[in-house]
């Protein structure tokens, strides 16, 4: 199993944010992970939508937690940001799976998941980070270079 690029950018925004009181760019922390601004954008504007940061424009502006990190499980944006309905092809709804209902599979995995997602609810994004000040200095330690996407080998 693999999350996706966005619930791993999401993870880390949320970290960053937990770990910091002042307001950050996307600018900022696409910058200091190394990762595109504009899928960083595109998440930021999913963790908005869902309630877990608030956006501020102009001077001063950036974004923050909209609820302390400790009321935030890595589950719940697991959950918001996966689409584990789709973990398997067989879990779609009309997938015309010739073996539905005869098979162990679709149960054993969705059980899987179900015990993977309590498992992340039993963590909270502030747990994610025990030392706040060791975190913000490993991100601020050295200058990281913008983002540049790397050319497909032919």
């Amino acid at each position: 199993m693999q999350l996706s690029l966005h619930t791993d950018y999401a993870l880390r925004v949320l970290m960053t944010l937990a770990a910091t009181d002042r307001h950050l760019s996307v600018d900022e922390i696409a910058q200091r992970f190394r990762i595109s601004r504009n899928h960083l954008a595109k998440v930021v504007q999913r963790l908005q939508a869902e309630g877990l940061i608030e956006t501020f424009r102009g001077r001063g502006g950036g974004m923050r937690l909209a609820r302390p990190a400790d009321t935030i499980t890595v589950g719940e944006v697991v959950r918001r940001f996966e689409n584990l309905d789709a973990f398997v092809s067989c879990f779609a709804a009309g997938s015309g799976c010739a073996i539905n209902g005869m098979c162990g599979l679709k149960p054993l995995l969705s059980e899987a998941i179900e015990d993977f997602l309590t498992r992340l609810d039993q963590r909270r994004i502030s747990e994610l980070i025990p030392d706040p000040k060791g975190f913000r200095d490993c991100l601020l330690r050295e200058p990281a270079a913008p983002f540049e996407p790397q050319p497909s080998p032919a």
